[in-house]
């Protein structure tokens, strides 16, 4: 029997990545290695309830939509998230895991579009950087950096280059909220003609939180 300790399992509009502003099922995972500075999903640190894959499966199958995304927490801290997703897949999802770039995604099924952080300084945690997550990325996943001041930026617009991040992947620049501007990290953006995709987290402008209901 394949169990999964789930914190939620909810609907609401993507309010990231490239596919922002689509009805989403959201499958969020209990437990995660890290404690970035700027969290904003520590209830998802411990508690939840134990579920059965097929009974998870068929929660989210109420919600009628096509677009699952599996996160956290750390959805890979449970190894049985890997057998969600291709459950999932097999069933034609369409499904995305955003996951911190802290633990290997090697055996996560092609299918699956992996949103992969690379943790900012500000972040406190970007020692945990697993960086030969990024030969497994592919063109139709994604890469974000959270950015929280101008030291971020610099360092991220580093990163860009020294893993040659465009040419494998789209790549997101998200501001802190709160913290960064986001219409100084757009200008900075614009102002050096980087091959990014700017992102704002649109469920914390609708409704200031981090489920986005």
């Amino acid at each position: 029997m394949s169990l999964l300790r789930i914190t939620e399992i909810f609907y609401s509009l993507q309010g990231e990545s490239n596919t922002v502003g689509l009805p989403t099922a959201f499958i969020r995972l209990t437990g995660c290695p890290l404690r970035c500075v700027y969290c904003d999903t520590a209830y998802a640190f411990s508690g939840g309830k134990k579920m059965e894959i097929d009974e998870i499966i068929a929660e989210v199958e109420q919600y009628s939509t096509r677009y699952i995304t599996v996160t956290g927490g750390e959805p890979l801290a449970q190894r049985c998230c890997l057998e969600l997703m291709i459950k999932l897949l097999d069933k034609g999802y369409f499904v995305a895991l955003e996951t911190s770039g802290a633990i290997d995604v090697s055996p996560v099924d092609s299918r699956v579009v992996k949103v992969m952080d690379i943790k900012t300084p500000s972040s406190g945690e970007s020692s945990k950087n697993l960086y030969k997550n990024i030969e497994y990325l592919v063109p139709a996943d994604q890469v974000k950096f959270v950015i929280g001041n101008d030291e971020d930026y610099e360092w991220s617009k580093t990163a860009l280059t020294e893993y040659d991040l465009p040419s494998r992947c789209q790549v997101l620049f998200s501001p802190v909220m709160g913290q960064q501007d986001p219409a100084q990290l757009a200008d900075k953006i614009l102002h050096d003609r980087l091959p990014v995709r700017f992102q704002i987290q649109l469920h914390k402008i609708l409704w200031d939180n981090a489920q986005g209901k």
